[in-house]
């Protein structure tokens, strides 16, 4: 009954964006119109991501169906309306201190490894979480999306017990204890003291720089969400309204197609092929599917120390037990060890007792940038980690766009190139193919409806074509729409008839084409030249038609 209804359902959503112009072709597009199974426009060919259609909600409503019945439903919820999933989106405006402005920090609970937004290294006591008592006692409040108004941002002046801050590039004045979360076997910990806002106040006279961003990492930490975006190339920064924003938006319709993951988004399956996508889908959500986590190498460093001392055990100076199913790490040998560096954990679990580890990017091989955060990857294990701007797909080599995932013997990959490793893909409709038959031609795979005239939608099969841009055209429409003219009598060129090129200009390989236009030699086989689309055999000739 189910896949019935699946069937049923089927609707490419013809109306949406409908008479939208297009950004490619400006006015030479009456306006986008569906095709109704290509998944581009019938009136320029551009698909729709090259259209202007705004797709906030339809993007939300596609990662959240992608994620529902995961293990990552958190980040989607459940719409009262009509019951379709929604990805929470991440559109934030991260306001900091300006780069050239300088500042210390007040000391707190807890100690962290925060990068500040001119990109130098700085080790900073944030204040209580976002939310917590100490942080509402201190007057900070949440901001939309859950993040604290002030988050991560410093004060100048000194430490609350008297003492310098620490300032950029510094060192903490006294040793702090380390109390990572709750921790579980192969799960990033909610919550860690580098990724938890501080809540301290910004005094008046400190000058602040506020970015808008379509999409940022969920981090509770805005100087860590900043520099992740600081470290993607200019180009591909989602910076609201700019280019970096367009790229992301075309990479979300790229690499995640709805028809990829939607049976009621593809054109015509059977309810055989209604059933094996439904199962393809649940095999990549249980095997392949995720989110990377953004966090400082020093701190999963310090989590990883933390689960190998074991659960209810602390290192010296711990004191107490710690809660059922967590791990407390007390440091007692001085401030925190970051520069791209972390001490391995000693034998009582204390972060900085051992020998020195260096972090390395898992694709470029190269070490990580003073405090500047990671990337991971769960299903990949937490001892990958990435640089912010090669998390990328192996495939493409384009940036994964919101950090998702695929992921497939030891390769990261977007959606759309996890499924061509997966099945074909049809080059017609673009969907992968479910059927057990369908053709290959031109190194291409096609459902065998699909294999028709890129122009008119005549089937091909058995029929002569011609390839156009990489699509096939029936002859007819190719006499039409491209076949190019004769330069002597303007008529177009047969694609299967004998012609002669000479720059942009063609003939028809015949002499009473290909002649010379001053004595109608013929000229097949013989020396010529080319004078402005005309053809002379001599020099002779060559004054006739100049003279």
């Amino acid at each position: 009954m189910e896949i019935e209804k699946e069937v049923k359902k089927m609707t490419l959503g013809h109306e949406f964006g409908a008479g939208a112009a297009c950004l490619k072709c400006k006015d030479k597009c009456e306006g986008f119109e569906l095709h109704f199974w290509r998944k581009i426009c019938r009136n320029c060919k551009c698909g729709l991501t090259e259209h202007n259609v705004q797709m906030n909600t339809e993007e939300n409503k596609k990662v959240g169906k992608l994620f529902e019945d995961t293990k990552y439903t958190g980040l989607i919820a459940k719409l009262k309306t009509d019951g379709i999933p929604s990805y929470q989106g991440n559109m934030v405006t991260i306001t900091l201190p300006a780069p050239a402005t300088a500042y210390t920090v007040p000391a707190s609970a807890t100690a962290s490894v925060v990068p500040p937004p001119a990109g130098t290294a700085a080790v900073q006591r944030p204040g209580p979480a976002a939310g917590s008592s100490q942080a509402r006692a201190a007057g900070a409040t949440p901001s939309p999306g859950g993040q604290p108004a002030g988050a991560a941002a410093a004060t100048p002046g000194r430490g609350q017990n008297g003492s310098a801050g620490a300032t950029p590039g510094g060192s903490l004045s006294q040793p702090a204890a380390v109390v990572p979360s709750a921790y579980k076997a192969n799960k990033v910990p909610i919550s860690v003291s580098a990724t938890s806002a501080s809540a301290v106040p910004v005094t008046k006279d400190v000058p602040m720089t506020s970015v808008t961003y379509e999409w940022a990492p969920p981090v509770a930490n805005r100087y860590t969400a900043a520099r992740y975006i600081q470290l993607l190339p200019p180009e591909k920064r989602p910076v609201a309204g700019s280019e970096g924003a367009a790229y992301r938006r075309q990479q979300m319709a790229r690499q995640l197609p709805e028809h990829d993951q939607d049976p009621s988004k593809c054109h015509e399956l059977s309810p055989a092929e209604v059933k094996q996508m439904q199962q393809y889908v649940r095999k990549y959500k249980d095997e392949a599917l995720g989110i990377g986590d953004v966090l400082l190498p020093e701190e999963m460093a310090q989590v990883q120390a933390a689960a190998a001392a074991g659960p209810g055990k602390a290192g010296p100076g711990g004191g107490g037990k710690a809660g059922a199913g967590s791990v407390a790490v007390a440091g007692s040998a001085g401030s925190l060890p970051f520069a791209g560096s972390v001490g391995a954990a000693g034998a009582a679990g204390v972060p900085g007792t051992g020998p020195q580890r260096t972090f390395s990017c898992h694709h470029c091989k190269q070490p990580m940038g003073l405090g500047d955060p990671a990337v991971y990857a769960e299903r990949a294990g937490y001892d990958k980690l990435w640089h912010p701007a090669c998390f990328v797909c192996c495939t493409c080599g384009e940036l994964l766009v919101d950090m998702i995932y695929f992921w497939k013997k030891g390769k990261l990959y977007c959606g759309r190139h996890y499924g061509d490793s997966e099945k074909p893909r049809c080059a017609g409709c673009d969907e992968l193919i479910f059927s057990n038959e369908y053709t290959q031609a031109e190194g291409q795979n096609w459902h065998l409806k699909h294999f028709c005239c890129f122009d008119c939608d005549c089937i091909l099969a058995g029929e002569t074509y011609v390839m156009e841009k990489d699509k096939p055209v029936c002859t007819t429409c190719y006499m039409k729409n491209h076949a190019v003219k004769c330069a002597t009598c303007q008529q177009p060129v047969d694609p299967e008839a004998q012609r002669v090129s000479y720059g942009d200009y063609h003939w028809h390989a015949e002499p009473s084409c290909f002649k010379c236009s001053g004595c109608d030699k013929c000229l097949v086989g013989q020396r010529f030249m080319a004078l402005k689309g005309f053809l002379v055999c001599s020099v002779e000739c060559k004054k006739k038609i100049t003279s």
